[in-house]
């Protein structure tokens, strides 16, 4: 699938290397990964077709697509492709297809020394990728691709446009080395400058900056947890239950939620131990505690709270029985460039076991 033009939202035919462009996003994002996961809480929505019939394809412009809070996955690989531009990595968008040949976007980024990672815009998951040797004896051991990709027809960013022309197309085959002409043809300077220099016919307006988020962290945290307070109460009223709220195993569970979210924009998993330490602590002798975490894109607490009873383990938490129970839940919301919002719950119980 080699893809040079692509409609936009108003129905116009643009080069798609006129979807790039080098994007900072000032003090608003620290990092390559903390963008990617950014990019990744922007909600992922196909264009609605008329009539039902195949996907209407449709890539959005940046503005259009920061306007709405959710697009496709060229929208989402298109800006994290410009973000990672403007950290001053060498980034491409790749077009081809995943699994059951469904067309896909995604990103890939070329180290100095070779490395070449793909970045999914969907969900900030980062693959290593190492290429399949097709010659190699049968028993030679081969690396076993994590990635969901699997074929890419061509790859481009605001400056190149290159059609894979490899014997095969197929991603764990590929060998990226852009230099080399049998394998990626390159289509010229001067006419990746005719379509998208600022002055041409097809070029988009100049990139908006991104804005700054408005919603108060904290104040959202402390709306939705005290609203999961009231929907749990009003389950257990409903099933006879008494509510017994304990404030300080609910303080705790914030480190967890908190490494949580630094794990999802670094990688890196850290605190564990602390809050086990204190949940130890906070748990008596001869009582079980019983967590339940979930992630979220949106602050709605009622579609929050159904979506959580449809999972047994949290349905037993919230409904727990027994001796001495007390309940908690905290709430963290993570709030990004325009306003893109992560939210962790997490429901836990104390109860004394009896035998």
């Amino acid at each position: 699938l080699v893809k040079i033009f692509a409609q936009d939202e108003n129905g116009v035919n643009r080069p798609v290397c006129s979807y790039v462009r080098v994007l900072r996003a000032g003090r608003l994002l620290e990092s390559p990964r903390q963008a990617a996961r950014f990019v990744s809480l922007l909600a992922h929505q196909r264009p609605p077709v008329v009539g039902g019939g195949a996907k209407q394809e449709q890539w959005c412009t940046l503005l259009a697509f920061l306007c709405r809070g959710k697009g496709d996955c060229e929208d989402h690989a298109a800006l994290l492709c410009s973000l990672l531009l403007g950290f001053g990595l060498d980034a491409y968008m790749c077009v081809g297809t995943k699994a059951k040949g469904v067309s896909h976007a995604w990103v890939l980024t070329r180290g100095t020394d070779g490395t070449i990672t793909f970045w999914e815009s969907l969900t900030a998951h980062r693959y290593l990728h190492r290429a399949v040797d097709p010659d190699a004896p049968p028993l030679a051991l081969q690396p076993k691709p994590s990635y969901p990709y699997r074929t890419v027809g061509c790859v481009f960013n605001h400056q190149s446009f290159l059609a894979n022309c490899q014997p095969s197309d197929a991603v764990e085959l590929c060998v990226f080395d852009f230099q080399n002409p049998s394998r990626w043809k390159a289509m010229s300077e001067e006419a990746l400058k005719s379509v998208c220099a600022p002055a041409s016919n097809t070029s988009l307006p100049p990139l908006p900056p991104l804005c700054a988020p408005s919603v108060d962290p904290a104040a959202a945290s402390n709306q939705l947890e005290l609203e999961m307070r009231y929907l749990v109460s009003e389950h257990r009223k409903d099933l006879d239950l008494a509510t017994v709220w304990d404030d300080h195993l609910s303080y705790l569970l914030s480190s967890a939620l908190s490494a949580y979210e630094t794990e999802r924009c670094t990688g890196v998993s850290c605190g564990n131990e602390e809050f086990q330490d204190a949940v130890r602590r906070a748990v008596p002798d001869g009582h079980t505690f019983k967590g339940f975490p979930i992630h979220f894109l949106h602050r709605n607490a009622r579609r929050a709270f159904a979506t959580c009873l449809r999972s047994p383990f949290c349905e037993e938490i919230v409904s727990c029985r027994g001796d001495h129970v007390r309940l908690a839940v905290r709430v963290r919301v993570f709030v990004y460039p325009e306003n893109a919002c992560a939210v962790w719950l997490m429901f836990a119980c104390k109860y004394r076991s009896v035998l």
